[in-house]
Protein backbone atom coordinates (compact mmCIF):
# COMPACT_ATOMS: atom_id res chain seq x y z
CA UNK A 1 0.00 0.00 0.00
CA UNK A 2 1.55 3.55 -0.77
CA UNK A 3 1.71 5.75 1.64
CA UNK A 4 -0.13 9.16 1.42
CA UNK A 5 1.49 11.95 2.15
CA UNK A 6 -0.10 15.46 4.56
CA UNK A 7 -1.26 17.86 3.44
CA UNK A 8 1.41 19.99 5.19
CA UNK A 9 3.97 17.60 3.47
CA UNK A 10 2.52 17.93 -0.08
CA UNK A 11 2.04 21.71 -0.14
CA UNK A 12 5.82 23.82 0.03
CA UNK A 13 6.40 27.53 1.56
CA UNK A 14 9.89 29.06 -0.31
CA UNK A 15 10.29 32.30 1.77
CA UNK A 16 11.24 35.10 -0.40
CA UNK A 17 12.90 37.98 0.23
CA UNK A 18 11.81 41.80 -0.43
CA UNK A 19 14.39 44.15 -1.11
CA UNK A 20 13.19 47.71 -0.58
CA UNK A 21 14.63 51.21 -1.00
CA UNK A 22 13.06 54.96 -1.21
CA UNK A 23 12.02 53.95 -5.12
CA UNK A 24 9.95 50.85 -3.74
CA UNK A 25 10.30 47.19 -3.71
CA UNK A 26 11.47 44.19 -5.45
CA UNK A 27 10.57 40.28 -5.21
CA UNK A 28 11.91 37.73 -7.18
CA UNK A 29 8.75 35.20 -7.31
CA UNK A 30 10.51 32.34 -9.04
CA UNK A 31 14.59 32.11 -8.66
CA UNK A 32 14.98 29.01 -10.89
CA UNK A 33 16.41 26.71 -7.76
CA UNK A 34 13.06 25.64 -7.08
CA UNK A 35 12.38 21.83 -6.55
CA UNK A 36 10.14 20.56 -9.11
CA UNK A 37 10.59 23.21 -11.99
CA UNK A 38 9.06 21.81 -15.41
CA UNK A 39 11.81 21.68 -17.76
CA UNK A 40 9.36 24.18 -19.60
CA UNK A 41 6.71 27.53 -19.19
CA UNK A 42 3.48 26.79 -18.48
CA UNK A 43 1.35 29.84 -17.96
CA UNK A 44 2.40 33.03 -15.64
CA UNK A 45 -0.80 35.32 -14.33
CA UNK A 46 -1.88 37.35 -12.34
CA UNK A 47 -4.98 37.35 -10.36
CA UNK A 48 -6.60 40.67 -8.50
CA UNK A 49 -9.44 40.22 -5.85
CA UNK A 50 -11.70 43.29 -4.91
CA UNK A 51 -12.53 43.89 -1.19
CA UNK A 52 -14.01 40.98 0.51
CA UNK A 53 -13.75 38.93 -2.49
CA UNK A 54 -12.95 35.41 -2.97
CA UNK A 55 -10.64 33.64 -6.09
CA UNK A 56 -9.97 30.36 -6.79
CA UNK A 57 -12.55 27.46 -5.26
CA UNK A 58 -11.31 24.80 -7.70
CA UNK A 59 -8.06 21.73 -7.51
CA UNK A 60 -6.73 20.23 -10.96
CA UNK A 61 -6.26 16.96 -11.64
CA UNK A 62 -2.36 17.35 -13.38
CA UNK A 63 -1.22 21.16 -12.80
CA UNK A 64 1.12 22.13 -10.00
CA UNK A 65 0.62 25.61 -8.71
CA UNK A 66 2.62 28.68 -7.56
CA UNK A 67 1.43 31.64 -6.17
CA UNK A 68 3.21 34.48 -4.65
CA UNK A 69 1.15 37.47 -2.94
CA UNK A 70 2.09 41.15 -4.31
CA UNK A 71 -0.15 43.54 -2.75
CA UNK A 72 -2.58 43.39 0.40
CA UNK A 73 -3.43 40.42 2.65
CA UNK A 74 -5.25 36.92 2.01
CA UNK A 75 -6.14 33.97 3.95
CA UNK A 76 -5.93 30.59 1.49
CA UNK A 77 -7.70 27.91 2.38
CA UNK A 78 -6.70 24.47 1.54
CA UNK A 79 -8.25 21.07 1.01
CA UNK A 80 -6.59 17.83 0.53
CA UNK A 81 -9.02 15.52 -1.55
CA UNK A 82 -6.92 12.52 -0.52
CA UNK A 83 -6.23 12.88 3.26
CA UNK A 84 -9.53 15.06 3.25
CA UNK A 85 -7.17 17.79 5.80
CA UNK A 86 -7.52 21.71 5.39
CA UNK A 87 -4.90 23.74 6.06
CA UNK A 88 -5.37 28.04 6.31
CA UNK A 89 -2.37 30.51 5.62
CA UNK A 90 -2.27 33.96 5.83
CA UNK A 91 -0.52 35.49 2.96
CA UNK A 92 0.82 39.31 3.23
CA UNK A 93 3.87 41.43 1.33
CA UNK A 94 5.19 42.10 5.18
CA UNK A 95 6.52 37.98 4.84
CA UNK A 96 6.90 37.14 1.41
CA UNK A 97 6.43 33.72 0.51
CA UNK A 98 5.66 31.58 -2.63
CA UNK A 99 2.95 28.54 -1.72
CA UNK A 100 3.62 25.37 -4.48
CA UNK A 101 0.13 23.57 -4.44
CA UNK A 102 0.23 19.83 -5.91
CA UNK A 103 -2.66 18.75 -7.32
CA UNK A 104 -5.54 17.21 -5.92
CA UNK A 105 -5.66 20.30 -3.26
CA UNK A 106 -8.60 22.63 -3.43
CA UNK A 107 -7.35 26.22 -3.00
CA UNK A 108 -8.95 29.42 -2.27
CA UNK A 109 -7.81 32.78 -1.48
CA UNK A 110 -10.03 35.08 0.65
CA UNK A 111 -9.37 38.98 0.80
CA UNK A 112 -9.50 39.96 4.00
CA UNK A 113 -9.21 42.92 5.81
CA UNK A 114 -11.75 45.10 3.71
CA UNK A 115 -8.64 45.17 1.05
CA UNK A 116 -7.81 43.91 -2.99
CA UNK A 117 -5.23 41.82 -3.35
CA UNK A 118 -3.24 40.58 -6.39
CA UNK A 119 -1.35 37.51 -6.25
CA UNK A 120 0.97 35.95 -8.66
CA UNK A 121 0.39 32.78 -9.94
CA UNK A 122 2.33 30.07 -11.99
CA UNK A 123 1.58 26.98 -13.74
CA UNK A 124 3.48 24.08 -14.59
CA UNK A 125 0.71 23.21 -17.96
CA UNK A 126 -0.97 25.16 -19.98
CA UNK A 127 -4.56 25.59 -19.05
CA UNK A 128 -6.70 22.33 -19.73
CA UNK A 129 -10.73 23.29 -18.98
CA UNK A 130 -11.02 19.96 -17.96
CA UNK A 131 -8.00 19.77 -15.24
CA UNK A 132 -9.92 22.39 -13.24
CA UNK A 133 -12.80 21.18 -10.94
CA UNK A 134 -14.75 23.43 -9.05
CA UNK A 135 -15.33 22.77 -4.93
CA UNK A 136 -16.98 24.22 -2.58
CA UNK A 137 -15.01 24.33 1.10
Amino acid sequence: MTDIKSLAERIEIIPRKKIEDSRGWFLKVITGKENGLPAYTGEIYTVFSKNGASRGGHYHIQATEWFTLLQGKSNLELYDILTHERLTILLNISNPITIVVPPNVVHRFDAIEKQPFLLLAYTDILYKPDDTIRFEM
